[in-house]
């Protein structure tokens, strides 16, 4: 069973940076599923914040273009989530997905905080 362990949230002030990591381990990745990254405020629903393909496209929200970058290694099975110029609307719970044809997993999540 493949398990996503995502690393590197904490809290910064506005204007800060942060990158996130994604590792998979347990199973195999293959290199043409999706990678991406997701997250949840409070009170709020559940929103992309950035994918890339197996195709090395990238899609990301408006919210956070120009922003954000996201990035993968398909040798070590894991996405990067480079984050700059942080605002407190970037507080969130963000998780790591990966999904295939037929699978869908999950990280655990990692937190983001922005406040001054």
């Amino acid at each position: 069973q493949v398990q996503l362990v995502e690393s590197g949230g904490g809290s910064v002030q506005p204007g800060g940076s942060l990158r996130l990591s994604c590792t998979a381990s347990g199973g195999r990745i293959y290199s043409i599923w999706d990678m991406g990254w997701y997250r949840q405020a409070p009170g709020k629903q559940l929103e992309l914040v950035a994918v890339i393909t197996g195709a090395g496209t990238t899609n990301y929200a408006d919210s956070v273009k120009g922003r954000f970058t996201t990035s993968r290694d398909n040798a070590k099975s894991t996405t990067i989530l480079q984050m700059n110029n942080l605002k407190p609307e970037d507080t969130a719970l963000y998780y790591c997905n990966v999904h295939g044809p037929l699978e869908n997993y999950w990280g655990q999540g990692t937190q983001v905080t922005v406040s001054s």
